[in-house]
């Protein structure tokens, strides 16, 4: 190779190298560039959050004060931010949202979750009452605390937090156990729902005793901890919560102590408890008497293990089913009736029989067990369609199996899931003596409840 090709081949490697570098430079000082305008207008969004924050809380006074209108959902940023909720609901449905008042009592793993969607869901005012303070162990599970927020009160915490995020939301924050002597100051000012989300007995039964007593409407969670099955999570009355001894205590003492009978409804899990309360020990060999350090006479001072996931679903839970209620949006609980699969075969037996004998021929059932299953527990919830009370539903249910059938409601029809009713064998015989018209005119209550059941039936299965 010639002295003059080496010259070229050494500028011509020179000019690369030197191109690589500069675009290398560059490209560190672009970076750099950009971090310094992400800081910047980081720094901007940070002064505008304060300002937001201060113009929702204008906003919020104004509308109060009755200068920008009646109501929070006429703000821009509000129906903005409530945009997907309004879709679901509606306007007028949300807007009875946006002007309810929720008290939340107890603001651990499930509470702090509740009110968090309460908040995130548009609620216009929250009382949040909790006497605790945020510890590491708790963050586990708490909705929003984060390291910085331990030591300070639950209450205080959440409230903290909710106003950046929902600075409209007129927000009280309580730091006091609940008791007889709080009962008016807590429970005053005609609450829409009150969330009861206290692992206390005692504290609990005389929460729910006074909501009963004032005609309140109330929603109580039971035992979240030492669970881990999601899918086991139900709303029921608290008569029908079972596997759960907190839920078993307080029915007891509610029943025993004010002669109340049900007609609450809990949040509960049909799971056995995994784990058990751990002991109390100070050393290895030694197990000292908990009571001795309770900081607050009767509350818990045994860990109970807990999976953070499972009071958090609780809280979610809590919060779509008053959500719901509040917008005056129907939706139907999957009842909790304990039949198996042996019970629906045998009701599903006993309909071919009954066709075989009124009609001469089980052509006309048009159903098999899975829609068997759909219309005893899902319409008529395991009991006759002349006693839908709801007292008592789901427990021992397996027994009334052996004095139920279902039949044809209107003979002239097949029997279809749109067209079964569940009735008591003495109350088969006489349905199939009368006609719907005779029904319909001698028992217009009993004819309206069964229309509007299978109704539901036709929705569902889109007939």
């Amino acid at each position: 190779m010639g002295e003059r090709s080496k010259q070229w081949i050494l500028i011509g490697t020179g000019a690369l190298f030197g191109s690589l570098s500069t675009i290398a430079l560059l490209k560190f000082f672009s970076r750099y560039a950009s971090r310094l305008r992400i800081k910047s207008v980081d720094d901007g969004f940070a002064a505008d959050d304060d300002m937001n924050v201060g113009r929702g809380r204008k906003r919020l006074k104004d509308l109060r004060d009755g200068l920008a209108g009646s109501d929070l959902l006429t703000d821009e940023v509000v129906s903005e931010q409530l945009t997907r909720n309004i879709q679901f609901f509606g306007m007028e449905s949300q807007k009875k949202v946006t002007e309810s008042f929720v008290v939340v009592i107890g603001l651990g793993g499930v509470g702090s979750h509740a009110a968090s969607m309460l908040l995130r869901s548009g609620v216009g005012r929250l009382l949040l009452v909790d006497f605790d303070q945020v510890s590491l162990s708790s963050l586990n599970r708490h909705a929003v605390a984060t390291r910085e927020d331990v030591g300070i009160p639950k209450a205080i915490c959440l409230q903290k937090h909710f106003s950046a995020i929902y600075p409209e939301c007129q927000i009280e924050a309580k730091v006091q156990l609940y008791d007889a002597s709080s009962e008016e100051e807590i429970l005053s000012g005609n609450p829409d729902f009150v969330l009861d989300c206290i692992d206390n007995i005692d504290t609990k039964v005389a929460l729910l005793a006074a909501c009963v007593r004032r005609g309140l409407r109330v929603l109580s969670a039971t035992g979240a901890g030492a669970r881990a099955d999601p899918t086991r999570i139900r709303i029921a009355d608290l008569q029908e919560s079972s596997n759960d001894p907190l839920s078993r205590a307080v029915r007891y003492r509610l029943r025993k102590d004010y002669g109340i009978d049900g007609g609450i409804p809990v949040v509960f899990s049909l799971e056995k408890p995994k784990v058990k309360l751990l002991p109390f020990k100070i050393s290895a060999a030694e197990e000292e008497n908990p009571l001795d350090y309770q900081i607050v006479p009767g509350f818990r001072v045994r860990i109970i293990p807990v999976l953070g996931t499972i009071p958090a679903i609780f809280g979610q839970v809590m919060a779509s089913y008053v959500v719901t209620r509040l917008a005056g949006f129907s939706v139907q609980t999957e009842p909790v009736v304990n039949l198996d699969l042996d019970h629906y075969r045998i009701l599903h037996q006993r309909l071919l029989e009954h066709e075989e004998l009124i009609y001469g021929s089980a052509g006309q059932v048009l159903v098999d067990i899975e829609e068997i299953m759909y219309v005893v527990k899902e319409l008529w919830h395991g009991r006759s369609a002349r006693d839908q009370s709801q007292k008592g539903i789901g427990r021992k249910m397996w027994r009334s199996v052996n004095e139920l059938m279902l039949v044809r409601w209107d003979k002239s029809k097949p029997a279809t899931v749109s067209n079964l009713i569940l009735l008591k064998f003495i109350e088969a015989e006489q349905h199939e003596s009368t006609t719907i018209d005779r029904i319909r005119e001698e028992e217009p209550e009993f004819y309206s409840l069964v229309t509007r059941v299978l109704r539901r039936a036709e929705m569902d299965f889109a007939l």
